[in-house]
């Protein structure tokens, strides 16, 4: 069956940085996109970065632009999320997905992992 396990979450302080990586199994891994997806606690579960099958395209959520970077490693069947200048309100379970498409919608994504916490202090 298809699993994606997400890894790398944690507690970091304000201006810092975590990288996160989902690994996946049990699906033609390079033809699908690759999303990450966030929820805070009270909130709905919003978009943050999506990565199109090759990698070669990218596309990410206003909040994050230019503090994260998505990645993908075809050959590993893995993705990653580097997070850079990290602030309070990027606190929330972070998600990995894979999809059909890499689009903001969490609608078309197929397979979810279980999600792993980030925790930025103030």
């Amino acid at each position: 069956q298809v699993q994606l396990v997400e890894f790398g979450g944690g507690l970091v302080q304000a201006g810092g940085s975590l990288r996160l990586s989902c690994a996946a199994s049990g699906l033609a891994f390079s033809r699908y996109a690759m999303g990450w997806f966030r929820q805070a606690p009270g909130k709905e579960r919003e978009f943050v970065a999506a990565a199109s099958w090759s990698g070669g395209s990218t596309f990410y959520a206003d909040s994050v632009k230019g503090r994260f970077t998505i990645s993908r490693d075809n050959a590993k069947n893995t993705v990653s999320l580097q997070m850079n200048s990290l602030k309070p309100e990027d606190t929330a379970v972070y998600y990995c997905a894979a999809g059909r498409a890499a689009i903001t919608t969490p609608q078309a994504y197929d397979y979810w992992g279980q999600g792993t916490q980030v925790t930025v202090s103030s």
